[in-house]
């Protein structure tokens, strides 16, 4: 049995990119990843998963295909349903820390390849 205790503030500070997730525990069939946002990430979907956000602190913009955005605010959560089209994003340059949570199979941008893409996933 792995039992998994950590303090976000030391596992962030270890965080030099932003949009890289980096996974700190496992949960179930699930990886438990935090990630540093600012600026924006492309347009993408996840087929086969939904994705979690935890916002730690800062503000998460979420650009939705159907023309809506939303804002997620430190100590909210938000749930993107599987196959929904988004782009997340962040104001005037602010930092956003992000916990999530979604299935081992998530792939970070979903098909879509850009600079911005991690393919091999890093424990810290």
């Amino acid at each position: 049995m792995n039992i998994s205790n950590f303090n976000l503030e030391e596992k962030f500070a270890k965080i030099h990119e932003y949009w890289h997730p980096y996974i700190v525990g496992e949960l179930n069939e699930n990886y438990v990843k935090l990630a540093k946002l600012k600026g924006e990430l492309v347009w993408h979907s996840h087929e086969e998963e939904d994705e979690m956000f935890v916002v730690v602190s800062g503000t998460l913009m979420m650009d939705f295909r159907d023309g809506k955005t939303t804002q997620t605010k430190p100590g909210e959560i938000l749930i993107v349903p599987k196959k929904v089209e988004h782009r997340p994003w962040t104001n005037k340059g602010e930092e956003v820390r992000v916990m999530l949570i979604e299935p081992k199979s998530t792939k970070h941008t979903g098909e879509v390849k850009v600079a911005q893409t991690v393919e091999v996933l890093e424990w810290i």
